[in-house]
């Protein structure tokens, strides 16, 4: 994506995950880079708050996609370390704008990653359940049917497993 950006004739100033910082650029540029980066399927953020949803998203999906120790963290305290933020103002701009608890989204991050895992077959429940930082395997079969319905076991012998792609969580 970096390249695209310099074809466009942006100097970039700072590349991350999912963040590009420029120099300043007019309105028409904005919407050059907005129509250009669509057909990546990518959307440009140009708002503090959206931004900030933004990386409290990414945060939450780093932290329950990638298999670290970091899962072991409590959540509150990851997001304001990472965002230098008072957990509370993020939590209420998150609730706000996305209509849904930090809470809430990340159980269904988490959730996600369960199917995953049972989709693979490659681990028994409790090792899951150890996996995703679950207390016992009866709280995350709790959690699992509480937001899908199904109890893992069945959900597993289902013919039509639906997963949800991260960005629709």
């Amino acid at each position: 994506m970096k390249s695209e950006l310099e074809k466009l004739g942006l100097q970039l100033l700072a590349v991350d995950l999912g963040e590009v910082e420029v120099t300043p650029i007019s309105e028409r540029q904005k919407s050059e880079i907005a129509e250009h980066l669509k057909g990546f399927g990518f959307e440009l953020i140009d708002d503090k708050k959206s931004r900030l949803i933004d990386k409290i998203k990414t945060l939450i999906i780093e932290l329950v996609h990638q298999q670290n120790a970091q899962l072991n963290t409590n959540l509150s305290d990851y997001l304001s370390k990472q965002l230098t933020q008072d957990y509370s103002s993020l939590s209420n701009l998150f609730s706000e704008v996305e209509d849904t608890t930090i809470e809430k989204y990340f159980i269904n991050q988490k959730i996600e990653k369960v199917k995953e895992l049972l989709l693979y077959d490659e681990l028994t429940l409790n090792e899951i359940a150890f996996q995703m930082n679950y207390s016992s395997v009866a709280y995350l079969s709790n959690q699992f049917k509480k937001v899908t319905g199904f109890s893992p076991s069945h959900y597993k012998q289902l013919k039509d497993k639906k997963r949800k792609q991260i960005e629709d969580l």
